[in-house]
Order: C-alpha cells, then structure tokens, then sequence
C-alpha cells in the first residue's frame, strides 16, 4: 500500500510538473509534417521520462552550483526564439529529416534545462527509491504525448498561440535565471522584482520572436 501511495503521489506531481516539457514539445513540433510530429512527440515524451531518472540522483547538487541555472535559463530563451521561428514556417517548407532531428534536439535541450527543480519534488516522494520514480514518470508519458499533440493541433489552428507558448519559456528562463544561487546570494530579488522580469522576458521574447519570424519569412517565400 505505500509503494501503491508513494507511487500514485509521483505520477500526479509530474502531471502537475509536465505542462512545461509538453509545451516545449508542442512548439519544437509544430513544423514537422504529421507522420514526423507524431513520432516526435512520443520520442520527445520519452526522453523526458529518461532524462528525468537520470538526473534524480544529481538533481539536488545542480541546483546548488553557481551560473548553472543562468546558464540554463539564457539557453531556455534561445530555445523559445528558435522554435517559435521554425514553428511559425509552414510544415510543407521544412526538409523533414533535418526538422526532425533539429526538433527532438531542441526537446532534450529544454528538458536537461529544465528537469532539474521538478525532479527534486519526484525525488522526494519516492525517497530514492528509483524503481518508483521510473514508475511514476513512466505512467506520465501518455499524459505529455496526449498534451502535446493537443497543443501542436491548437497551434495549427491559432497561431497565435505560438506565441504564447514562446511567452512561457521566457518566464520559465528568467525564473531559473532569479534563482541562481549567486543572483540569489548578490542581489536576492524580491517577489515584485521577479514578476517584474519574469512579465519583461515574456513580453521580449513575443516581440523579438515577432521581429525574427518577419525577418524570414520572406526568405522562405523567396526560397
């Protein structure tokens, strides 16, 4: 009975904790044609789960170390002004292969980035028992296939909402930028502080996004 309630209190933290990896993987998706975004979504689901228990064991050290989380919040805003401008190119212009390789890389980049604090959560649930975390992350997978092929098919019909997605990953990257260790030690923001450029990144990645996807788009007409 409590592997049973330790492992059900696992998969409803990660549901709770997905939303990010299937947004990620929705946008990353978005340009591939459908035969490709399917299997996109379900590999990009996995690595997810995989990279998740591998980082389990290290996930509370991470955290500790100076301009890591820096470092992963200024590569989660590349990552939102890259796949929104490859998200907002019609899937009929993309070369599928190297789309397709070039999205799933974009997956686990984001994931690696931003796993580390939702793992801990996991991890201290299970209590370190390892055959309960891939348990739990492993019954999540359908969850974040279903949820990201949701999202891929609403960004189909309002593109729009690309970028929003594109939005969150700003405040997701400046909400890991707020909590390095040594901005925390330097200048220990306050909660007005965080929302106010938590609320700047998202509105510069939708305008810098924006900017970029005109830029290319008449290279893609010309080509």
């Amino acid at each position: 009975m409590h592997f049973l309630l330790s492992g059900l209190s696992i998969v409803l933290i990660d549901l709770l904790l997905a939303g990010d990896n299937a947004l990620v993987i929705a946008l990353a998706v978005r340009s591939l044609p459908p035969r490709e975004r399917r299997i996109g979504i379900v590999g990009g689901a996995g690595a997810a789960v995989i990279l998740r228990v591998a980082l389990t064991s290290v996930a509370a050290r991470l955290l500790q170390i100076e301009y890591l989380q820096i470092a992963g919040g200024l590569l989660i805003l590349w990552i939102a002004l890259k796949v929104l401008i490859d998200a907002s190119t019609p899937p009929d212009r993309a070369p599928a292969p190297k789309r397709f390789w070039q999205a799933i890389w974009y997956i686990v980049l984001a994931d690696l980035t931003m796993s580390t604090d939702n793992v801990l959560a996991i991890a201290g649930a299970s209590k370190g028992n390892l055959w309960l975390i891939a348990f739990g992350l492993a019954v999540s997978i359908p969850f974040i296939v279903l949820s990201s092929t949701l999202l891929s098919k609403l960004m189909d019909r309002f593109p729009a909402l690309l970028y929003l997605g594109a939005g969150i990953l700003g405040k997701v990257g400046g909400d890991m930028i707020l909590t390095d260790p040594i901005v925390e030690r330097l200048w220990n923001p306050g909660d007005l502080v965080r929302y106010g450029v938590e609320a700047a990144l998202v509105i510069a990645v939708i305008v810098v996004g924006r900017i970029l996807c005109r830029r290319c788009a008449p290279q893609a007409d010309s080509t």
